[in-house]
């Protein structure tokens, strides 16, 4: 979960560099760093915290140099500090990592007895200390990085230089994502797209297993059997303003506000006049469609509470879908039913753990496998054998919001194509289908109750704990609320089914915690006026997010939050927003880094 950048150049590098590193930030930020060759000389420079720091630190040693790479980290192993930020190098080669060494341990003791020391805590150094013994054993550099990673096991993307061979620039990939940027007289490597916007738009995706030897001048691809092969070259449709504050305080409000936007991008050309278009999952996911008799759906944090909101509605339409953390899948025995399709939805499409799910399945007797993630050159959108992509567009802000949003109508458009081969009418599917073309209309309304959340978030900044609770489908979005605001305000919060309060968590209940509750009018509305009831009788503090013009629930809260009537179905896409909106201004209050969030990473690309 770190970000990397490389450039081999005819012009200095550092600078650039830099840039790039802010664009990765997202991706860790804990500590960054930077190594440079320069007239034979290789240097470097690293820091704890932001990249700012760094740029200090690099000012002072005014680095030069044409080729280099640089390193954003989310610390695995070692605490952050100077000592264990990337680059790790020895007297001759430069390394920088994001992944798990997973035999790391090993690999250190044998180095040590062949006389290497080491200064970190790191898995990542003993990469270059092996690259390193490799050179000294008469291996080039690319033979030395391709000898070294045949003994690593574990998840890698790495940048390499050595001062030996100055003009040359080594990336390798297993497990973490790795591009190449192709520019005018120079050459990149980064670990996301963000980093290449303001330098090369032409680009290439390196498999798992490819080494790539890159020059400012040229790039020579090897697969994992040591084999020259050429990769796609692809046309990045990315812009600075995706990426920028766009006159916003910070991305994850820019992102909530776009949502809209997003969702609008989502459903353009995948909705026919009164039903979902089947072809944008894929040229053969009609045949697959009506095949499929039952889903499972692996996913992690907010791509897994969409999954579990998308359960009761292809169940509401027929379709049996079980719905399991990704993390605990391939640990355990599984049954595989004759004619299930196998889904995993992930933002970024690199989520490791989502990623192993995947190609675990491919041989376990699964209908095919579907994808739901925003990143078209993803990893899971690669291997997938249907995918469907969001238009959610980067997102940059580490709490999950438009991605979120955006999965949900992806699923929803999706609960409409297999509900209609499993007996939805129609006029059903035409219902829904105008409901979803009047969504964007009421998604700016709940916008507007902006000003009104800040008022709330204001009283509830010195809190520590919190109770999010909702039923049926809501129960998923309650779970949502309560990771965004434990995510980025560091209060504790938890999601329950509400009637499963009674089953412990009204214990807590006391006029010091606040229990935000949604009450929307749905099937199981009169439940939840007796849920508020309990609560208030226990002196609870109640924010209820209720439907517009509800009478009873305005009388029983303390605060209310009220959203458009919209049909049952696509209301978790109107109540989640000003669940957002409240952990969002409750963490401002707080003084936290609402993008950046202590001790977490956008993408999380280790197990």
């Amino acid at each position: 979960m770190c970000g990397i950048i490389g450039i081999a150049s005819n012009k200095p590098v550092s600078s650039a560099i830099i840039n790039s590193l802010r664009k990765l930030e997202y991706r860790g930020y804990d500590s960054s760093g930077i190594a440079t060759l320069s007239n034979g000389v290789l240097n470097e420079a690293k820091s704890e915290g932001r990249v700012d720091i760094l740029e200090k630190n690099l000012a002072v040693k005014n680095m030069l140099g044409t080729i280099g790479i640089g390193h954003v980290r989310w610390a695995t192993h070692g605490i952050p500090n100077t000592i264990n930020a990337h680059p790790h190098s020895t007297e001759n080669v430069s390394v920088v990592h994001n992944g798990i060494i997973e035999n790391s341990t090993l690999l250190k003791k044998y180095l040590i007895k062949k006389g290497h020391t080491f200064k970190s805590q790191t898995d990542t150094e003993v990469i270059v200390h092996q690259v390193d013994w490799h050179m000294q054993q008469g291996d080039d550099l690319l033979a030395a990085v391709q000898n070294t990673v045949d003994e690593l096991k574990g998840a890698y993307g790495l940048g390499i230089v050595s001062k030996q061979e100055p003009n040359r620039l080594i990336a390798a990939r297993s497990g973490s994502p790795l591009l190449i940027g192709l520019g005018n007289g120079e050459n990149f490597i980064a670990s996301d797209m963000s980093a290449l916007i303001p330098v090369a738009k032409r680009y290439m995706v390196l498999e798992d297993g490819d080494i790539a030897d890159v020059h400012l001048d040229s790039v020579t691809v090897y697969d994992s059997a040591r084999n020259q092969v050429e990769r796609t070259v692809l046309i990045s449709t990315l812009s600075d303003e995706e990426t920028d504050l766009g006159g916003y305080a910070h991305y994850m409000k820019k992102e909530i506000h776009e949502q809209t936007r997003a969702i609008t991008e989502t459903m353009e050309g995948r909705l026919g006049a009164d039903s979902v278009l089947e072809l944008p999952f894929g040229d053969n996911a009609r045949d697959i469609f009506d095949a499929a008799k039952e889903l499972k759906i692996v996913a992690c944090g907010t791509s897994f509470n969409a999954a579990c909101v998308a359960k009761y509605w292809f169940e509401k339409f027929g379709v049996k879908c079980d719905v399991e953390i990704a993390s605990e899948y391939r640990y355990r025995q599984h049954v595989v039913n004759e004619g299930t399709l196998f889904m995993t939805i992930s933002q970024s499409g690199e989520t490791a753990d989502t990623l192993a799910c995947l190609r675990f399945a491919k041989d376990l007797g699964y209908l095919s496998r579907l994808g739901i993630c925003n990143v078209p050159s993803s990893s899971l959108a690669r291997e997938s054998d249907l995918v469907f992509l969001t238009k959610a567009g980067p997102e940059i802000g580490v709490a999950s919001t438009k991605a979120f949003t955006t999965q949900l109508v992806g699923l929803l458009m999706l609960t409409l194509v297999l509900g209609r081969h499993h007996g939805l009418s129609a006029v059903a599917e035409g219902r829904i289908n105008e409901s979803l073309r009047a969504l964007p209309e009421s998604l700016d309304a709940v916008m507007l109750l902006e000003d009104q959340i800040v008022e709330m978030a204001e009283d509830f900044d010195q809190k520590e704990h919190a109770l999010f609770l909702g039923r049926g489908i809501h129960y998923p979005i309650a779970m949502e609320g309560a990771l965004k605001l434990k995510e980025i305000s560091y209060i504790h919060a938890e999601g329950y089914p509400a009637a499963e309060m009674k089953h412990g968590p009204i214990a807590l209940v006391d006029e010091n915690m606040p229990v935000i509750i949604i009450a929307t009018r749905d099937n199981s509305y009169d439940k939840i006026v007796s849920n508020i009831q309990e609560i208030k009788a226990r002196k609870g503090i109640v924010i209820a997010v209720d439907t517009e013009g509800d009478l009873l629930i305005s009388k029983m809260a303390d605060f209310i939050i009220e959203v458009p009537d919209t049909p049952e179905c696509l209301m978790p896409l109107l109540s989640v927003i000003p669940l957002q909106l409240l952990s969002y201004h409750i963490a401002l209050f707080r003084g936290c880094n609402v993008d950046q969030p202590r001790n977490l990473a956008k993408s999380v690309t280790v197990e």
